[in-house]
Order: structure tokens, then sequence, then C-alpha cells
């Protein structure tokens, strides 16, 4: 399951901005930059803001998210981003947007200036539905629903695929060798674009110096030229990366070809590949993922094992290697460099909830709960099982002996409401939202019921909410529930505090064998030397 919080920048959002999140993605050269859009449709960004590459209007770098007012009430349906860097957006009404670095016109608008805000891309595109983008360093494509596609910006290797190295200032139809071929997928390295037609065929077109357009051959091409080593395969999905390429074909084999200075190839050395070469599967193979700006590669199998390979973290791991993830995109967030996505994430996972998430709904939930639990006149519903699989005082109490298991509400009278109700939530999600005042209750009940977790819980929280007004109190609960590092804690903050805890009405209500017990203590320690 996709999860924005393996981004280190995400961590700068809140729980509930990222309750909020449908589609993310990260992105720049130091992967300093993001954007991201609401389940409502709304997009924000925020970071370093590099070459206008946020789209906020300004050259200001942000920590806290921004709105881009002109494309609130857009459905994203497909989002990348080049190396100056500029990106590109197209929505689910087929509509092109483009902001940032615009130095080789990638933004299609016929300039060289940049992007401060979102424009929309009209030229050679009206009437025309786009569908899917992809960026390489400094150029651009775009894949119409007719299965066309269009190129523009930097062209010096010939990746515009026009015939020519002049740079193109707007969207471009790529025909040549394209021509009455319905593209199903397009794809970017640096300065190298690829396209699978809907018959399995690849083309490639572009900078060839590694291989990376699986020619057999490193000269560059000018235009589309077809992939014949490919022939007889029916390709899927294609990714590229720096200066490599992946494919992946309708019975689950991949292949790769290019640069393999970092053993991105998976062929288990570091020599460039100039034609494909099998890596591994046979309808094994689901996903393959890599991103124009890393030399990483990572595949998903159908069984859901997720393989990385190339460079990560600095090591060249020349052979597929399994790792512990469950999704492609986690491989990038813990070992690219830079840490950017290969894709737009998507956070739609339909209602699927994790067994941790299911309990905490569950929860006081009358519906399907078979016990209540009463105080202070107040129910509380829970489940049996529950309760005898993570506590020992239930799992004691609800044999065939205690009256308790017999009963459809148990009486609770030594307790306060918010003590176990907050008692029986931690047994569902292990964790406590108590003021520190209630967390003593909490800590008798944890003591009464030998939860010794609890009880450490219940001294963080003790701990952090301590002040000069309930030291005292806090002082007297945890020597009367044998917290010896929390009457420890408490004992030095009320020395620190001499004065001014001796001054409020907790201190003079203290029990008289503790207030002189404190005092002797507190002399011993020299509070009391002038």
């Amino acid at each position: 399951m996709a999860d924005v919080s393996k981004w280190p920048l995400f961590t700068l959002l809140g729980p509930q901005e990222v309750a909020s999140i449908r589609q993310a993605c990260v992105f720049g050269t130091s992967a300093n930059e993001a954007i991201y859009c609401t389940h409502t449709d709304e997009v924000f960004v925020f970071g370093l803001n590099c070459s206008n590459c946020l789209g906020t209007g300004d050259n200001q770098s942000t920590i806290v998210p921004k709105k881009l007012d002109c494309l609130a009430g857009k459905r994203v349906v497909s989002l990348s981003y080049g190396s100056g860097p500029h990106v590109l957006l197209a929505t689910q009404d087929g509509e092109l947007y483009a902001w940032g670095h615009n130095g080789y016109s990638q933004l299609g608008n016929g300039t060289t200036n940049q992007g401060v805000s979102p424009i929309l891309v009209s030229a050679n595109l009206l009437n025309k539905k786009v569908m899917d983008v992809a960026c390489g360093s400094h150029h651009s494509m775009a894949l119409t629903n007719e299965g066309e596609v269009f190129a523009w910006g930097y062209n010096n290797c010939g990746q515009v695929g026009s015939g020519s190295t002049a740079n193109q200032p707007t969207p471009r139809k790529v025909s040549i060798c394209l021509q009455n071929k319905a593209v199903v997928s397009i794809a970017c390295g640096q300065t190298s674009s690829m396209a699978v037609a809907d018959n399995g065929e690849v083309y490639g077109w572009g900078y060839n110096g590694n291989g990376q357009l699986g020619l057999g051959n490193n000269g560059n091409q000018l235009t589309p030229c077809r992939l014949a080593a490919l022939q007889g395969v029916c390709v899927l999905q294609i990714v590229c990366g720096y200066a490599h390429s992946l494919a992946l074909t309708d019975e689950g084999l991949l292949y790769a070809w290019g640069a393999n200075t970092y053993g991105q190839l998976g062929t288990g050395n570091k020599s460039n590949q100039l034609s494909p070469v099998h890596i591994m599967g046979r309808n094994e193979i689901v996903e393959i993922a890599a991103c124009h700006s890393t030399h990483t590669s990572a595949a998903k199998t159908q069984s859901g094992q997720v393989y990385m390979w190339g460079q990560c973290r600095g090591q060249a791991v020349v052979l597929p290697h399994l790792t512990h993830f469950s999704c492609t995109d986690d491989v990038f967030a813990c070992f690219a460099t830079p840490a950017v996505m290969w894709r737009l994430l998507s956070m739609e996972h339909d209602d699927f909830l994790t067994v941790a998430q299911s309990l905490k709904k569950e929860f006081d939930s009358p519906e399907t709960s078979d016990l209540k639990f009463s105080v202070d006149g107040r129910f509380i519903h829970v489940h049996k099982a529950v309760l005898k699989i993570r506590c020992e005082h239930f799992r004691s109490m609800f044999q065939s002996h205690w009256t308790e298991d017999m009963k459809e509400v148990i009486e609770i009278d030594q307790f306060s409401y918010p003590v176990y109700r907050s008692f029986l939530e931690f047994l569902y999600t292990d964790t406590v939202d108590l003021p520190p005042e209630d967390a003593i209750g909490l800590l008798d009940l944890a003591t009464s019921y030998c939860e010794n977790r609890l009880k450490r819980l219940c001294q963080h929280i003790i701990k952090r909410g301590i002040t000069v007004e309930n030291a005292f109190s806090l002082l007297s609960a945890a020597v009367r529930y044998d917290a010896e590092d929390l009457e420890e804690f408490c004992f030095r903050f009320c020395v620190n505090h001499l004065t001014e805890v001796t001054q409020t009405a907790a201190f003079w209500q203290m029990d008289g064998n503790l207030l002189k017990e404190f005092i002797c203590r507190a002399s011993r320690c020299g509070a009391f030397k002038n």
C-alpha cells in the first residue's frame, strides 16, 4: 500500500493533510519539491521552488502547502517532470498544463520564459484530448486518446522526433514512422524518447550513446525507429531511467538495455547493452519501474514480491534484489538518488483497511460488539475475543467459572468513564490520548491489571504534561502507584521549581507522611540551602 510518509518531505504535513491526499509526486534535482491532489480535487505544492517549478506565481520556497487555484476542481490523470525542473499535468478533460523551467521551450508555449504558474498548452492541441504526459531532462511528450504522440522542447539529439536537431517551441506531432500507429504508452529518458504501439511494437528516438534506444548500435536517431530485437514479443509497458530502458511483455517477461554503470540492467555486470536482454520472469512480472532522473530499476511480481537493482543508496546492485517492500514506489523513496517518485503516486486503494485500522474502527461499535461495560452510567461497546487476546486480566475473567463470562453488561465502579474507556481503546489501538490528570487514574488501572506497557505510556504522558500546579499531585500518584521513574521525575521537577510549587494548593493538601518524606529528601539534595 502506497504511503507518502516514506518520503521525508511529507513529514512536513500534519495527519489531516496527509489523509486528504489522493495523488502525490515528489520531484526535483534533490527531491525537494512536491505536488499533491486531494480527494476534493484541489492541487497543493510545497518545497524549494527551483525554476518556479511549484507554479505558485513567485520564486519563493515554502514548507507550507500552497494551493494552485487555477487547477482547483480539475481531476489529474497524469503528471511528469523534467530536470529543470519543468512540470506537465494532464486533466481528466484532456487539458494539458505546464510550468517551471522553460529554457528550451519545454513548456510548449512558443517562448523560453519561465512559467511561474500553470499555463494551458493549446498550440497544435486544439480539440485534442491528452491522456498521458512524459518529460525528459528538457523535452516533453504528450499522448492523446487517439494514440497520437506530440513532442517539443530541447532537441539536440533528436529526442523530439522531428527529423532535425532544432529545438521545438510548441507541440509537434511525431508522425514519421508512427503514422497509422496507435500509441498506448510513452516514456522519456534524459534525452531520449520511447513509445509503445497498441500491437506491442516499441519505437525509440533521440540520444543513443549508451544504447538506450535498444537498436543494436549507439547512434542517435532523429526520428522514431522500431526495436527489431523485440519483434515477436508484445510489450505492454516501457519505462526509462537516466540512460537505460526496461520493457514488460504480455507474458510477464522483463527486458533491459542501455547504460549499466550502476548495474541498472540487472545483468550481473556493469556492461552497457545496445539491444534488449531478457532479465527475469515468465508469466511472473506485472509491473516495472524506472525514472529519468535516477539509475535505479524495480519490478513487482504476480505474487507481490518487489525487486530492485541499479544505484541503491550509492551502491551498485547488479542483480535484481528481493526487498521487503510491497510496492515499487517504496524502492525510490528509500533507495533512489535523488529519492523522487517514478510516477504520480495514487493513494486510492478502495476501502481496504489493515488489521490495525479495522480494530480501531470497530472500537465502541454497537453493531459488531458482543459485550458492554457500564461506567458512570455510560456504555462502552467491545468484543470479548479482542479483550482476551490483548489482556491477561480479561483472559482470566472470561473463563467459564467466572460470572462475568455469562454477562452481556459488566458494571465498573472503581474507575471513571474517561479512564476506563481510554484503557479499552488502548487494547484496540496501542495508543493513549489523555490529559495528565486522567492519566493518573489510568496509571492506577494499569498497575491493578498488570499492564506494564500501558503503565509506561501513562508515565510518559504525565511527564510530558507536568506543570507547577499539578506537580505535587502527580508526585503523590507516582508514589501511590509505585512508579519509581515517574516518582524521581516528579521529585526533581518539584525541587527545581520549589518556590513556585510550595505555593500551590496541592502542596498543602499533600498527605502528611509524604510531605515529611519530600521535605527530608529535598533537604538531603540541598534544596533549602541559601
